[in-house]
């Protein structure tokens, strides 16, 4: 899957394709559909794999259109 494909506002992707992510890391992947759906979530992975940014595009994707 790629970032491209999540149905986040046009404003994230951008941004994302800014700082020139394409692929979601493993953790990412996993996370970011659970937290669209307002899931709990318990996430550990080591530093580094993109733990902030699974939790907070999604959050931000909601708080724009909510």
């Amino acid at each position: 899957m790629k970032f491209s494909e999540y149905h986040f506002v046009d404003e994230i992707k951008e941004n994302i394709d800014k700082l020139g992510y394409k692929k979601p890391t493993d953790i990412q992947y996993k996370a970011i559909p659970n937290v669209l759906r307002g899931e709990d979530l318990l996430a550990i992975a080591q530093t580094g794999t993109g733990k902030t940014a699974a939790f907070a595009l999604p959050i931000l994707h909601i708080l724009h259109t909510s």
